[in-house]
């Protein structure tokens, strides 16, 4: 049997490195997907394939080439919007779940959404929730489909490069008042996803 391992990191640095490990691993490629926050813009669109220089997917490229391109998962990393969430970057099968149809519409909007893709994945409707308010909160997503066998090796890897699971990230959001992740919200702003940060991502932080 196989299980979807899910992660979130605060830090996109810590996040490409978990992939790098994982693929380094033996994680097939196509069984790895990264969803990360790109409302600071730092991954500019002239760094990906499958985009214009208006962070739109280029017309008439594929999903498997906007979210997943040769060389490794992160070099074929596509921006894209989905909604609630506001710009994104994003590479793999959960991206193109979420996606759908959408990848290729006017603008780079993409339908469909990442709640459903994450349940789709395996994924309790808490988990979803909470994991798609973290990307829109500026966070990123590493999941990995993987056989029973590997899942201690796998969450290994992302637990040790300062990730956060569902389960304390969303008690966390709970105490603030947060219940589920609304897709019809505004994206976060830059401002916000930095209090954000400075109130869940301090390195002494037990969320």
């Amino acid at each position: 049997m196989s299980k979807t391992i899910t992660r979130l990191f605060d830090d996109y640095a810590d996040a490409k490195t978990a992939v790098t490990q994982l693929e380094s691993a033996g994680i097939p490629r196509d069984d790895i997907s990264v969803v990360a926050n790109n409302t600071h813009g730092d991954h500019a669109a002239d760094d990906h394939d499958g985009v214009n220089d208006h962070g739109d997917v280029t017309r008439g490229v594929s999903t498997g080439a906007a979210l997943g391109g040769a060389g490794g998962l992160l070099a074929g990393l596509g921006l894209l919007a989905i909604p609630g969430l506001g710009p994104i970057v994003a590479a793999g099968w959960l991206a193109a779940t979420a996606v759908g149809a959408g990848i290729g519409a006017a603008g780079g909007a993409a339908t469909g959404g990442i709640v459903g893709a994450l349940k789709n994945a395996g994924h309790s409707d808490e988990e979803a929730n909470v994991y798609s308010e973290g990307v829109r909160r500026g966070g990123t997503l590493v999941s990995a489909r993987v056989d029973d066998a590997e899942v201690a090796s796998v969450e290994a890897i992302l637990d040790g490069n300062r990730s956060v699971t569902a389960d304390r990230r969303g008690e966390a959001y709970r105490q603030s008042g947060w219940t589920q992740f609304n897709p019809d919200a505004e994206a976060y702003t830059a401002d916000e996803i930095a209090r954000d940060r400075a109130a869940y991502r301090t390195p002494t932080s037990t969320f």
